[in-house]
């Protein structure tokens, strides 16, 4: 049974001339309670006599257009792509590297794989100049 029926019914029973009954403990209907906010604000107020809701009077009409325009998504992309290509701050390539290794894990998984170190190409001490030099000394061709 709901909560408004059953006070319905203490109503009922109440005696003509005595006034109100006390509710019981587990109906009082202090604002003490969690939930009380929230049923008054969706309890509706009782219609003014006098006053009919079929009338049109005082009523602004909404222009379905207006109401279109109001509701439709605005693009942002070129307001954002001009605020992110104003700031042109960068930070130190040192700096940035330092923050980089700190946040770095310590798992094999995190590390970045090794730099092999740059083998110069093999290339003989000796010019051209310095073979002929040699043949001539050790062969004696002229």
């Amino acid at each position: 049974m709901s909560a408004s029926l059953l006070r319905r019914g203490l109503e009922l029973l109440e005696v003509p001339g005595r006034g109100k009954a006390p509710p019981p403990p587990g109906l009082q209907r202090g604002g003490n309670g969690p939930r009380a906010a929230g049923a008054a604000r969706r309890r509706k107020r009782a219609p003014e006599p006098g006053r009919s809701g079929a009338t049109v009077k005082g009523r602004v009409v909404k222009s379905a257009i207006e109401e279109y325009h109001k509701k439709k998504a605005v693009n942002h992309l070129r307001e954002n792509l001009q605020y992110m290509l104003k700031g042109r701050l960068v930070a130190n390539r040192a700096v940035t590297e330092k923050v980089l290794t700190q946040n770095r894990g310590r798992k094999a998984k995190d590390q970045l794989p090794k730099k092999a170190a740059k083998k110069k190409p093999e290339g003989t001490v000796f010019t051209e100049e310095d073979f002929r030099k040699f043949e001539r000394e050790y062969f004696g061709i002229p």
